[in-house]
Formats: C-alpha cells, sequence, structure tokens
C-alpha cells in the first residue's frame, strides 16, 4: 500500500508539471515585525511562487459600521506600510502576490454575520469598506500585485447590499488592472452574486470531507465528491477558474468533519489526519484544468517559532505535513 500510494503522488506530481503553472501560495501571517531574508527564504524552500498578503481592518462588534484600519495602534505588517514592505521582500525571492484585506470582529466573530440595524449605519459601513479597500487596492495597483481579493467570507453583507458591490467592483477596476477575486466561505460560493465581474471564484476550501477522528486520504477523496461536483459546474457555468483562497486543516482529531474550527480549547495533536486531508486535497484538485491553486492557510515569518510537534492550529510549519507540502510545490 505504501509503494502504491507512492507511485499514485509521483504520477500526479508528474501531471502537475506539465501543466500550466498552479498558484502554490501560503497565506502570510501579518506580524508586529519587518520582515527579511531570513523570514522569506522558509517559503521558497517549501515551493511557494505565491503569498497572500493580508493587512488588517477591525470592527468592535457585527452591527458597528466603521472600519478601524491603517493605524499606529496596529501591528506593522497589518499596515499598508507594512504590507508593501512584505510584498517588496518577497518580490526579492520571486514570489508573486495576491493583497487579501480582511477585516477582523473584536472577539473573533464570524464577519459573515456583519448586519446593520438601519439605512444609515450600511450607508456608513459602505463607505468605511471602501476607503478601507480602495486603500488596498491602490497598493496592489503601486507594488504590481498579480491578484486583488476584494473581501474575505462577507455574505451578509453582500447579501443585504448586492447593488454597493458590483460598484465597488466596477470602481477597484478603475485603480487597479490585475487580477481579482473574492475569498466566499466554502458554504457560501454558491450564492455569490457578482462572480461573472472577477477573474477567479475564489473559495475559503474548509468542506468536511470526513467524520473520522484520523480521516484516511481515500476517505477524504471520497467526501471531496460531492462539494467538487458543484465547484466544477460554478466553474464552467461562468468560465472562470477555481482558486482556493484558503485552504488547510489543523493537526486535531476529526480534522476533516468541520475543518473551519478554530476553537483554542481543542487539545488533540494529530499530524497523521492532517497530512492525510491535505494529500487528498491536492490528489482531488491540482491536476484539474479549471482549478487556478490555493494558498494553504496560514505562515508565520518567524518560521523556528512557528508551528512544530506541541502544535495544534493550522500551520504546516516544522510538522509532517510541510514535507508533503514541499514535495508537492516543488518537485524535484
Amino acid at each position: 500500500m505504501i509503494i502504491f500510494r507512492f507511485l499514485v503522488l509521483l504520477f500526479v506530481f508528474s501531471s502537475c508539471a506539465a501543466q500550466p503553472e498552479k498558484i502554490n501560495g501560503l497565506s502570510f501571517v501579518a506580524s508586529p515585525d519587518a520582515i527579511d531574508e531570513s523570514h522569506t527564504e522558509p517559503a521558497v524552500n517549501i515551493g511557494a511562487n505565491y503569498t497572500a498578503i493580508m493587512p488588517f481592518g477591525f470592527i468592535k462588534n457585527l452591527e458597528h459600521p466603521e472600519i478601524v484600519h491603517n493605524t499606529e495602534r496596529q501591528w506593522f505588517g497589518e499596515t499598508r506600510a507594512g504590507a508593501k514592505q512584505y510584498i517588496e521582500a518577497l518580490r526579492k525571492e520571486n514570489i508573486k502576490i495576491m493583497v487579501k484585506p480582511q477585516i477582523w470582529v473584536w472577539h473573533g466573530e464570524f464577519t459573515g454575520n456583519i448586519k446593520m440595524t438601519n439605512e444609515a449605519n450600511w450607508k456608513t459601513l459602505e463607505h468605511s469598506y471602501s476607503e478601507f479597500i480602495l486603500e488596498y487596492a491602490e497598493l496592489a495597483h503601486d507594488t504590481k500585485a498579480e491578484i486583488f481579493c476584494i473581501g474575505t467570507e462577507l455574505e451578509n453583507f453582500i447579501k443585504e447590499r448586492p447593488e454597493y458591490w458590483h460598484n465597488l467592483i466596477k470602481e477597484i477596476k478603475t485603480i487597479y488592472k490585475g487580477k481579482l477575486t473574492y475569498a466566499a466561505n466554502w458554504d457560501e460560493f454558491k450564492r455569490t452574486p457578482f462572480w461573472s465581474a472577477l477573474d477567479y471564484i475564489g473559495i475559503d476550501a474548509y468542506f468536511p470531507v470526513s467524520n473520522k477522528q484520523t480521516p484516511t486520504v481515500e476517505g477524504c477523496r471520497v467526501g471531496w465528491q460531492k462539494h467538487k461536483t458543484i465547484i466544477k459546474s460554478l466553474s464552467e457555468t461562468y468560465n472562470k477558474p477555481i482558486l482556493f483562497t484558503e485552504y488547510g486543516y489543523r493537526s486535531v482529531d476529526y480534522t476533516g468533519k468541520e475543518p473551519w474550527e478554530s476553537d483554542h480549547t481543542l487539545k488533540s495533536l494529530n499530524f497523521e489526519g492532517q497530512s492525510n486531508a491535505t494529500q487528498a486535497l491536492f490528489e482531488e484538485f491540482w491536476n484539474e484544468e479549471w482549478f487556478a491553486g490555493g494558498f494553504i492557510w496560514k505562515w508565520f515569518h518567524a518560521y523556528d517559532k512557528a508551528g512544530g510537534l506541541k502544535d495544534n492550529r493550522f500551520t504546516p510549519q516544522n510538522k509532517p505535513v510541510e514535507t508533503l507540502i514541499q514535495a508537492f510545490y516543488k518537485p524535484q
């Protein structure tokens, strides 16, 4: 079985190498610090050809209409100047860029549930979001970023204010001339109303694929089939490639059951499950012509301090799954 699995992987890797370049990306986490070659070298070593750079804006609660962003109170990497410095450092390593501004709601509440209570607050939110996102559209233009992501997991905002979003996309296009996407949550993307105006159908790919404590590669591949059919159909409907704007699994038991779960109270460690689920995702998607690639969630700048064998969070750093990703991103 081990020999068979190795041969399957070798076939998949060889087939992918013959296709147009996939986006083999990392979600590069903003930090308090500037970065240098010591921080970018591990991204090169794993074989990444793209990184998502993620400046942040902050909202007090789900009903608050004002976004605080690009202030001295934020971490350096969360600001415009910090994002620019990260991009310049990664460019020196010939790594391409997706600028992906994100919103954080205090206490970590889900951004998809943002909802104003009156028309005045909706208008204020629209104005505030435009200021936030257009600032980073300008950064994407100035730095010649290859991709710009116009938002992340904002389903209710989009549902309630679709006309605003269509107009926002038009305004973004007057500033930034590169490729556009939006990062829809895994259970949102089927209802996103503006895919025809973008270049990629972006999905944060936390789909449930296995109920097993330690999911197997084969079991996860079976679990993908119902989702994959819908994903492929949407790609065909809009004639747009699919981009996993985020993907990844925690190194915990039942990692394929609710892959979006970020609960800090989970204490289990399961590196085999993380590796198996990740391998299944690679085998199912990376060899598809309609699939553009994706960005692993998530990658920290201080490599030596990140992840490790006592860490059960999403990062692959210093865990067995990192070797798997490297073999796929950087085939020998």
